[in-house]
């Protein structure tokens, strides 16, 4: 089988893992467990730990003390290679994970919650999938229970989760349910939503690639996370094998009004897809729903400034405008300002610098994650007011991965969904066209342009009654449209 397949989606299908038990592990994992205080219950987890299927010799196990008073101890059950790792800046959990994932030397990361009791299988379920390709995130399954009078010596002794715990009268996670529905995530059109933590495992790479938990995320910092990672193009594959119990009822059931109060802000900022969450006029949100590329090289400031005035001022005003060209090539030397080579260019930087909406870049990024859309078109054709909703609205009806307008003059548009991008860059050789691996991952289309961008409404007919005193019939005069988008486009195409 090849070793990194063009999965569909994340329709993960095509792979399967071995059977537990039946195979050898090769790869190293490295558990990072968060910890502030929660002596007791951490001490359940490591004695869970300790009695894992996975080989001793290819796990580690991070317990990050994030300030506990006292300080955090090992205990005598606990995992052969197992050590602490002080916070010494910051605070809070994405903060203590991120210090343990730099201090790890595993090649899989797996998080764990510091008051999770795992089955013996849970880190071996969950390290197969890596050994079989490297752009997978693994979810375990977690159930919510009343923590019993058990000793770290019943956990590490038990064969089965069902001999300490009530698992008929536990809390089932909301995700399992989500799992269920959509064949288990292979149908789901945003898999990212059930990878909320506690436990996860992904390669160590990937992890560092996209930046790590965001330690200005107090609440939500696994959800967010997550998306970044759909924005790199990673697969999700849920384990039902990989199960845990955590131990007490999660925050939502002791205070869900304010624990969802509380989220709130930090996934409206960070997650564009939650749509839900954007709705105040006017706004303006950290990572914008839709990157507009522009190249401007070799381009006039009028044809610019036209451009940019029609993409800010879309019925979508969710947007950031990336303008690419040589600024680089600006020295801040002595020079002849109106002589200058490179007056267009200046005069552009000049006029643009300062709009937070606009960049200025001398090359586009091959993804603009974590935004999750980027549109690229012509600069001489300025985008219509519904254009980028209509692409968008397009696109989202089956998740297909580009959307390619075809022009009437031979050039195209183009709305690119990042995580498709995102695929396409880790599945890539030297070479490959991208778009050749986005049909197979996601979906490439061409369409005609009418529909982005339409033609201006047709006035109605102009009654122009006869002069007075004669006796003729009034007189319908029909004022033509410029009906034809080439017609139109050649109109947005002439100078000032």
């Amino acid at each position: 089988m090849d070793a990194r397949p063009a999965l569909r989606q994340n329709d993960y299908s095509p792979i399967a893992a071995p059977e537990l038990g039946t195979w050898s592990p090769a790869l190293s994992v490295s558990v990072v467990i968060p910890a502030h205080g929660g002596q007791d219950r951490l001490d359940l987890t490591l004695a869970a730990l300790a009695a894992q299927t996975y080989p001793d010799h290819l796990m580690e196990v991070l317990v990050v003390d994030d300030g506990s008073e006292p300080p955090i101890r090992l205990p005598e059950i606990r995992p052969a290679n197992t050590r602490v790792v002080p916070v010494r800046d910051g605070w809070g959990i994405s903060n203590a994970v991120n210090t343990g994932a730099k201090a790890a030397d595993g090649e899989i990361i797996q998080r764990l919650d510091a008051d999770m009791v795992a089955c013996r299988e849970h880190i071996e379920a969950l390290a197969r999938w890596h050994h079989v390709t490297d752009y997978l995130v693994t979810i375990g399954m977690k159930k919510f229970v009343d923590a019993p009078p058990v000793t770290p010596r019943q956990v590490f002794r038990a064969g089965h989760l069902g001999e300490l715990f009530d698992l008929a009268g536990a809390v089932s996670s909301s995700t399992e349910a989500t799992i269920a529905k959509t064949d288990g995530l292979r149908k789901s059109r945003n898999p990212y939503h059930v990878c909320t933590g506690p436990t996860f495992a992904l390669p160590r790479e990937v992890f560092h690639a996209v930046g790590g938990l965001d330690p200005n995320v107090a609440r939500g910092e696994d959800t967010e996370f997550s998306y970044r990672l759909a924005m790199h193009g990673v697969v999700f594959v849920p384990d039902m094998d990989a199960q845990a119990v955590h131990l007490g009822l999660p925050a939502q059931h002791r205070d869900r009004e304010r624990a969802v109060r509380a989220v709130e802000p930090y996934l409206a900022h960070r997650i564009p897809l939650r749509r839900d969450l954007r709705k105040d006029r006017g706004r303006r949100w950290l990572v914008p729903y839709v990157e507009i590329v522009l190249d401007v090289t070799d381009t006039s400031e009028s044809v610019v400034r036209q451009a940019v005035a029609a993409a800010l001022d879309g019925k979508l005003q969710d947007v950031v405008v990336t303008l690419v060209g040589p600024w680089s090539r600006l020295s801040s030397g002595r020079r002849s300002v109106l002589s200058d080579p490179c007056f267009e260019l200046r005069l552009m930087r000049d006029l643009f610098a300062h709009d937070e909406r606009i960049r200025l870049i001398d090359e586009a990024a091959p993804t603009p994650a974590p935004t999750p859309f980027r549109y690229r078109g012509p600069v001489d054709v300025p985008l219509h007011r519904a254009t980028l909703e209509r692409m968008i609205e397009s696109v989202q009806k089956d998740l297909t991965g580009v959307l390619i307008v075809d022009l009437p003059d031979g050039r195209t548009a183009r709305l690119e969904r990042t995580s498709a991008l995102g695929r396409a860059v880790l599945l890539a050789d030297p070479g490959a066209d991208v778009d050749d691996l986005i049909a197979t991952t996601h979906g490439v289309r061409h369409e005609p342009p009418d529909r982005y961008w339409p033609a201006p409404a047709q006035p109605d007919p102009v009654t122009i009654p006869a002069p007075a005193p004669a006796a003729t019939a009034p007189v319908t005069v029909s004022v033509p449209p410029e009906n034809t988008l080439l017609r139109r486009l050649k109109s947005a195409l002439r100078p000032n």
